[in-house]
């Protein structure tokens, strides 16, 4: 057997764990972004059903990424492309809460000043696109040796 043979046989008993720790990662960013978001206190701006509903999303987005992570380690195609799906919402999230926040002018103790600081607003940005990467080259990596090993796998029943 060659060597490119034997990573590919290999994978039929390894799990993929570039996929999954992409996966985790993406988790880790989101959890920096929404700490960064929640311990703003900017009047009450941000007390708002907006916010309630990015709570919400977070706790989903955690649980679902998660499972994601479990399940691209059997190199399951669905996984994969549900943490694209997921990594193109991440982007979308930019155009909600921080473009919003950045661009909202409030009066706190008699100044006026945006609801989110341009500092903050890049941060933010960079955490979820950060995520958004991780998930997105996760699922990508996650197809491929999903295919891989199902071209693999279909040669080793012809010849069996």
């Amino acid at each position: 057997m060659d060597e490119k043979t034997i990573r590919l046989d290999r994978m039929r008993y390894t799990n993929n764990g570039t996929s999954s720790g992409f996966a985790l990662l993406a988790i880790l960013f989101n959890v920096f972004y929404f700490v960064s978001i929640y311990r703003s206190d900017v009047g009450t701006y941000y007390y708002s059903w907006l916010i309630g509903l990015s709570i919400i999303y977070n706790l989903v987005f955690m649980l679902v990424v998660f499972l994601c992570s479990e399940g691209v380690k059997s190199y399951n195609f669905n996984y994969s492309v549900t943490m694209i799906v997921v990594g193109v919402l991440q982007i979308s999230r930019i155009f909600i809460i921080p473009l919003k926040a950045s661009t909202t002018i409030l009066k706190v103790n008699e100044e006026e000043r945006a609801a989110m600081l341009p500092a903050q607003h890049l941060r933010v940005v960079i955490f979820l696109s950060v995520s958004a990467f991780f998930l997105i080259a996760g699922g990508i990596i996650g197809i491929i040796k999903h295919n891989k090993l199902e071209s693999y796998k279909k040669t080793l029943v012809k010849t069996a």
